[in-house]
């Protein structure tokens, strides 16, 4: 029995992609995982040393895994999807997509209930469970792999404005340390990073912007007319 799990990371923060994973195990693998330390990428916790034992999983599940399918979903295609009220058509969508690219599975978790049931007309195989990376060790795998990619874009974007910020926190949630960035950056350029996403509410800084200010107004018109 091949079982496949799907999850995120990335979906709520104000900066950054999100990225999403699958990973396809079989019973003595998943076993193996489990014993290895495998489970909820949240349960590690935040920090270095939580990204160190989430990287240092990786390989297992690498080893382990039937196969692996991963997706970075870049804040223009987050934007797109939340203008038009469609996050989760567009997690829907790119859940499809990976399944596709992995071998035939005899059932398919994917963590959110509400989210991935509309799934199952396609692939009948597939429960949408809430929490279910907390109950079933392929979509803990899929979890880790997402986070630990989506941190390691996110580093890429706080080490390009260290230099001019210094320590860039928060990881690109909407939580006081990205907020006292932002609110840095929009001072010194009267702008919003490209690394936003325009469809998030931007009102903690409004008072730092034009009142006609258009959050969309630096987004290049070819990127618009896909809107």
């Amino acid at each position: 029995m091949v079982t496949i799990g799907i999850d995120e990371a990335g979906r709520g923060p104000i900066l950054g992609p999100m990225v999403m994973a699958a990973v396809a195990l079989r019973p003595p693998r998943a076993g193996a995982l489990t014993r290895a330390g495998v489970c909820d990428s949240k349960a590690f916790g935040a920090g270095p040393d939580a990204h160190a034992a989430r990287s240092a999983l990786v390989p297992r599940i690498l080893e382990a895994a039937e196969a692996v399918a991963l997706v970075v979903v870049d804040v223009a295609e987050v934007d797109r999807a939340a203008c038009r009220g469609g996050l989760n058509r567009l997690e829907q969508r790119h859940a499809d997509v990976l399944l596709g690219r992995l071998p035939p599975a005899d059932r398919v978790i994917a963590d959110g209930k509400n989210l991935f049931s509309p799934l199952r007309a396609r692939w009948p195989q597939l429960r949408a469970v809430d929490e279910a990376e907390q109950a079933h060790v392929a979509v803990a795998a899929a979890s880790i792999l997402a986070k630990v990619r989506r941190d390691e874009l996110w580093w890429c974007i706080e080490r390009r404005y260290q230099p001019e910020f210094g320590p860039v926190e928060g990881m690109g949630y909407v939580n006081p340390a990205t907020k006292r960035f932002l609110r840095r950056f929009i001072e010194r350029h009267r702008a919003l990073p490209p690394e936003g996403r325009r469809s998030w509410p931007w009102h903690f800084a409004r008072d730092l912007l034009p009142p006609d200010f258009n959050v969309l107004g630096d987004v290049p018109d070819e990127q618009l007319a896909l809107w």
